[in-house]
């Protein structure tokens, strides 16, 4: 059977969504983003304005708890 996919996030815009959706393809979970064009073209209009981040189902709770953990980026020094 089929993986479903589901929505882990949404946001305000597509910047900050691809930050995210970087983040989890940081840690090796592919995802897709949805409502990316609305958002350029309803700007401001909720719900419509919202950018979905979306994962496999299998891996939502991963994802979910990668983006709502704060620890640091790893910086070079």
């Amino acid at each position: 059977m089929a993986d479903k996919i589901v929505t882990v996030a949404e946001f305000p815009d597509s910047a900050q969504a691809t930050l995210a959706m970087q983040r989890l393809s940081d840690h090796g979970i592919k995802s897709v983003l949805t409502g990316e064009n609305a958002t350029n073209i309803y700007a401001g209009l909720p719900p419509i304005s919202q950018v979905k981040l979306q994962t496999f189902e299998t891996q939502a709770e991963q994802a979910k708890q990668i983006l709502e953990s704060r620890e640091p980026e790893s910086e070079e020094q």
